[in-house]
């Protein structure tokens, strides 16, 4: 009596609540995405606490039942299970279908349901997918509710169910009542739902450790996420097929031309300039940060003197890796391939990743801490040492991931694993533009200016290998700074520091696409940002359709076989894309600076939604002697450490010859500093090339041992 009173309870509640909502919408620099797809949100004060709740619920509960149960269960098990949990739902996905008046999904779910009932042993396999090529649909019956006209309402955050709308209350109400399994009132069958239930929820833990583990506020990131997740199962734009793009066949005389030009190549190398005497200084280069006024197209793709005042030796670049049959699309969305880097048996292991069996290669990286200020939180870094019972010295790889990226990184993970397969123990730190960061450094400290950065990043890397040296007795031999992007670009300031005062011994240093002009990088990753408000008034759908694309590319990356050489984006999307990561970096930072001063979420987020990087630098970066961010010009770029570059041979430069943060004329600069310490690469865009075979393999060859 009591669930029926509630039922009903529920469904009036959500019926009034429905009743009225009112959008709001807000003039801001960059778009404010819960504003644009949820609204205002009325009942932040409560839903913060119960967010807050149900992460300790979950930490401190649930997700110890989860790894109990994975490590009882082996993942195809987990995954057996899960399909058949699928299937008893069909119901849902039929009726919501049918009041959609959808009957190709209604026909194609009543045929995988007989197919895999008949044909998969109850549904634990898939059969009308793998044989039929039959796909599973995504209906509920919000979208049903949401097909026949109902408003969403307000969103509220409830304990266990965490985000809801008013209607996705009812929409579930309706899901429970038409689950067969809902009705299983026997003890036995309630105890195999019990377990039904929770191998279906503990696919969501890697989700929630996301949550906690990358973002500042994972109240406002699961926010976005639920606003526009809605959005587009509510739209149907969850059916959207991105594998028939992903493959572009490229002609058999375009790949011998281009082995012809890599051969015929005749590359001017510029001849390095005598050594400087130590007491000499190099002289100051004038360097302008004027962005490109068409689209992002850099590297050695434009011609753009006028975005620079210095002059660079007349001469042709031209790569020294080929990429064949790359297929590039545009700059943004060209680096946005960095997706598909990817190294074998990271993750491989018959029990999944909760599990305390599972012992792959991620699973074995440990983690540990240092505190290298009193009074602030101890800094969290992870590692992986390679299993030397004699205690000889061993090299260790030292990696600085890009901006905003913590120890988390997957990128870090990869790197780790081809390092660690080449005879090395790994540290792997977090980026020093990241918001964790922040909090182990004094509270004054504010990240962006290389030269400071580096200057806090030796002591803190030094204390790491103490601390490791002493828990493990061992000493390190040489050592390899390996860092990406921003990372990139610290890890040679850091070079150039320890040229002068070595501190953090014998080391050698890889830099994959450092900002050549940090100033000029920061524009041009405002730019991408900022265009939005280009965008035409569909914005809100363009975002929806672009998010149901990463989704689904996501869903199938791991079922592909043959190499992608396509990304299903147009370069407005892959704008979008980009521009939604690299402000949501900067934001996580500036709330976590913000958010010590003791301000209101509110008051924060109106500051980030105008806040761009240039932004952060006037803000945060500059200093009273300084008018603008371009008198930062000149030592924020490698420019200022030229000498080191020219008079050095310990590092070794990863770059792209069409890097959209870098133009021509400072790639030719770069080369007239390294020399060739400098690998160009035909394309790849910022960090687009990490996933080819050319580049691994330069890689591997660079860190060999023997």
């Amino acid at each position: 009596m009591f669930k029926k009173g509630l039922v009903v309870f529920l469904i009036f509640l959500s019926l009034f609540i429905n009743s009225g909502c009112v959008v709001l919408a807000t003039e801001t620099k960059y778009p404010d995405y819960t504003q644009e797809f949820l609204g205002e949100d009325k009942h932040e004060n409560i839903n913060r606490k119960v967010h807050n709740f149900n992460l300790g619920l979950n930490k401190y509960i649930i997700k110890p039942i989860h790894i109990l149960w994975a490590s009882l269960m082996p993942q195809y098990g987990m995954d057996r299970i899960y399909s058949a949990t699928q299937n008893i739902e069909f119901p849902i996905r039929l009726v919501s279908s049918l009041l959609q008046k959808d009957f190709e999904t209604s026909k194609n779910e009543t045929v995988r349901f007989f197919t895999n009932t008949v044909l998969g042993l109850g549904g634990m396999f898939d059969p009308a997918k793998h044989i039929f090529k039959i796909e599973q649909s995504k209906e509920n019956m919000e979208q049903a509710l949401s097909g026949c006209k109902m408003k969403s309402g307000p969103y509220f955050v409830l304990p266990i169910l965490s985000f809801v709308s008013s209607r996705g209350i009812l929409g579930k109400i309706l899901d429970v009542a038409l689950n067969p399994a809902s009705y299983i009132i026997s003890p036995v069958l309630a105890f195999v739902k019990a377990g039904l239930m929770v191998n279906k929820t503990s696919f969501m833990q890697p989700f929630l450790s996301m949550l906690e583990s990358t973002y500042a506020d994972s109240y406002d990131i699961a926010k976005k996420m639920f606003g526009v997740e809605t959005f587009i199962k509510c739209a149907n734009l969850d059916r959207v097929d991105v594998t028939q793009n992903l493959f572009v066949k490229v002609k058999e005389e375009e790949l011998v031309q281009a082995e012809e030009q890599v051969k015929s190549a005749n590359q001017v190398k510029v001849k390095k300039e005598e050594k400087l005497p130590n007491e000499e200084k190099i002289v100051k280069i004038e360097v302008s940060s004027e962005i490109i006024p068409d689209l992002l197209y850099g590297g050695a793709n434009i011609d753009d003197i006028a975005t620079s005042n210095f002059e660079a030796k007349e001469f042709k670049l031209v790569p020294d890796i080929k990429l064949k049959g790359y297929n590039p699309q545009n700059p943004v969305v060209d680096s946005m391939r960095t997706s598909l880097f990817n190294v074998p048996d990271v993750n491989k292991s018959i029990w999944n990743e909760l599990s305390i069996w599972n012992r792959s290669f991620a699973q074995r990286i440990k983690t540990s801490s240092v505190n290298l200020c009193e009074g602030r939180e101890d800094y969290d870094f992870k590692y992986i040492l390679q299993p030397n019972a004699d205690k000889e010295k061993s090299p260790l790889v030292i990696i600085y991931p890009s901006i905003g990226e913590g120890v988390n990184s997957s990128h870090s993970v990869l790197f780790a694993k081809l390092f660690y397969d080449a005879g090395y123990s790994v540290i792997i730190q977090g980026s020093h533009f990241q918001w964790e960061f922040v909090k182990s450094m004094p509270a004054t400290y504010r990240p962006g200016l290389p030269a400071q950065d580096a200057e806090n990043l030796r002591p803190l890397t030094g204390k790491i290998i103490e601390h490791l040296s002493k828990k493990y007795s061992r000493e390190f031999g040489q050592k390899v700074f390996i860092g990406t992007s921003f990372g990139a670009l610290t890890s040679l300031f850091v070079a150039a520091k320890e040229s002068n005062e070595n501190t953090l011994g014998d080391a050698k240093f890889i830099s994959i696409c450092p900002p050549i002009e940090l100033i000029y990088a920061m524009r041009q990753v405002d730019k991408n940002s900022e265009d939005w408000n280009n965008s035409p008034e569909d914005f809100k759908q363009k975002v929806a359709e672009t998010a149901a694309k990463v989704l689904q590319l996501f869903d199938v990356k791991n079922e592909i076989d043959s190499p992608i050489n396509n990304l299903p984006f147009t370069e407005e999307e892959g704008k979008l894309i980009t521009g939604f990561i690299m402000h949501q970096k900067l934001s996580d930072l500036v709330y976590t600076m913000e958010k010590s001063r003791e301000r209101k979420p509110a008051e924060i987020y109106s500051r980030i939604n105008n806040m761009g990087y240039e932004d952060y630098t006037k803000h945060y970066l500059l200093s009273v002697e300084d008018n603008s961010c371009d008198d930062l010009s000149y030592e924020t770029s490698l420019h200022s450490i030229a000498s080191y570059l020219q008079n050095n041979d310990n590092y070794k430069i990863y770059h792209s010859m069409n890097d959209y943060l870098t133009n021509s004329h400072q790639l030719k600069k770069l080369r007239e500093y390294a020399n060739d310490k400098l690998v160009l690469i035909d394309n790849g865009a910022h960090l687009g090339f990490l996933y080819r075979h050319e580049f691994i393999e330069d890689l591997k060859n660079t860190i060999s041992l023997k």
